[in-house]
C-alpha cells in the first residue's frame, strides 16, 4: 500500500491551491490512498443543502450506523469542504496536522 510521507507538505498546498485537481502524478496517489485505503476514521462530505451547503461527517465503525455529521463543519463552498476532508484524512493517516 502506498505510504504517504508526512513532511510532503508541497502535497498538501498543492491540493489546496486546486481541489478540484487536475492533480501531480504525487498528489493522485496521496488522494487516491486518502479516498480508498483503510483508515479508521474515514470522513466524508455530506451534500445538506443540494449545491448550497455541505457538512463534513464521519463515517460510522459499524455497518448500518448513521454518519455523524460535524455541527462546527458546514461549509457553502465545495472546495473549502473539499480540504477540510482532505486535512482530516491527512491527519488520519499520518498523525501530523497538515498545517
Amino acid at each position: 500500500m502506498f505510504r504517504i510521507d508526512p513532511e510532503r507538505t508541497d502535497l498538501v498546498a498543492e491540493f489546496d491551491a486546486n481541489p478540484g485537481g487536475p492533480y501531480s502524478p504525487e498528489l493522485t496517489m496521496v488522494v487516491n490512498r486518502l479516498r480508498l485505503g483503510p483508515i479508521e476514521e474515514r470522513y466524508i462530505l455530506v451534500c445538506t443543502r443540494r449545491g448550497r451547503e455541505w457538512t463534513v461527517g464521519r463515517m460510522p465503525t459499524e455497518r448500518g450506523q448513521k454518519v455523524e455529521l460535524l455541527e462546527d463543519a458546514v461549509f457553502n463552498d465545495y472546495d473549502d469542504a473539499a480540504r477540510k476532508v482532505f486535512h482530516l484524512r491527512w491527519q488520519a493517516v499520518t498523525g501530523r496536522d497538515p498545517g
